[in-house]
């Protein structure tokens, strides 16, 4: 389960079977939720998260979207080279 990055105890990551469209789970403290990042933000679900944790969860993934749309690139790119 590749982690991207951890901002104030958010772990976001995707699973290295994932499929498209290109999406991140973010977990903490047993709570997760689930954006696609492409072709927009979007919440897909949300187990747990209070509004406000929403609301900062969706922030960090607005101003860091390249940067998970990178990796998620770079990371089944190299796997199908395998």
């Amino acid at each position: 389960m590749p982690t991207i990055f951890i901002v104030f105890g958010f772990i976001f990551r995707f699973f290295s079977d994932d499929h498209l469209p290109i999406h991140v789970h973010v977990v903490k403290d047993g709570h997760e939720a689930k954006y696609n990042v492409e072709p927009k933000v979007e919440l897909v679900y949300n187990h747990g998260f209070k509004r406000q944790e929403i609301t900062l969860i969706e922030s960090i993934i607005e101003e860091n979207v390249e940067v998970i749309v990178t990796h998620w690139n770079d990371y089944f790119k190299q796997k199908t080279k395998l």
